[in-house]
């Protein structure tokens, strides 16, 4: 009886990816979340897009029929992520209004750190390329922020309702102030690699509204 060979591989490429993903949309919309957050919208071509989850380019574009429409779905899905963020930490009942914003920024701070300071906030980055953006695009960045200004808002209207603090300022126009400085904050944190901007921005902002 002769000696049984043992069976060649067949030789080819391997697979692209073992993938646990049904929803190939979700993907390509995850890597443009992590690519955006870290390089911004102009410098995250589809290629890499694709590459960085080994998608087949013609899967992105039967998704979305152009990087105008995959950036609309990522900004939309960023901004459905962080409101709810926001929500968690906004919305706790056993903590005081202000010491709810502390625990966002906490969080924000340990998130940042966790990337090595190389992602920041999608929408600040996006933020910065408005004049490489079409008008869509800035419209729906505005929506944005207004709606993460309204969460804010409500939680110094909370606050100045509780603990009686004196502001000439609208608790609207202070959210504005807060997300105008906080994306300022940020973009300081990622060049000095250092979480320190984000404290020194809450604790002078915190102060100048209440006492410290």
């Amino acid at each position: 009886m002769s000696e049984q060979q043992p069976v060649k591989r067949r030789r080819g490429r391997p697979p692209k990816i073992e993938r646990e993903y049904s929803d190939t949309k979700k993907v390509l919309i995850h890597s443009g979340l992590e690519m955006i957050t870290e390089f911004g919208f102009t410098a995250s071509g589809v290629d890499a897009v694709v590459k960085k989850v080994q998608v087949p380019k013609g899967s992105f574009y039967h998704y979305f029929k152009n990087k105008e429409e995959f950036g609309s779905q990522v900004l939309a899905a960023y901004g459905d992520y962080f409101a709810r963020k926001l929500d968690k930490h906004l919305s706790r009942m056993d903590v005081e209004p202000l010491e709810r914003i502390g625990l966002f920024v906490a969080d924000a701070k340990a998130g940042i750190e966790r990337f090595e300071f190389r992602r920041g906030c999608l929408v600040g980055n996006m933020m910065q390329e408005v004049p490489q953006l079409s008008q869509a695009l800035a419209v729906q960045l505005q929506s944005i922020i207004l709606d993460w200004q309204q969460r804010i808002a409500a939680c110094f209207a909370l606050a100045r309702a509780q603990q009686q603090w004196q502001s000439s300022a609208t608790d609207a126009h202070l959210a504005a102030l807060f997300w105008s400085g906080w994306e300022g904050a940020v973009m300081r944190a990622k060049l000095f690699r250092s979480t320190q901007p984000l404290d020194d921005f809450w604790h002078y902002f915190r102060c100048s509204i209440s006492q410290c």
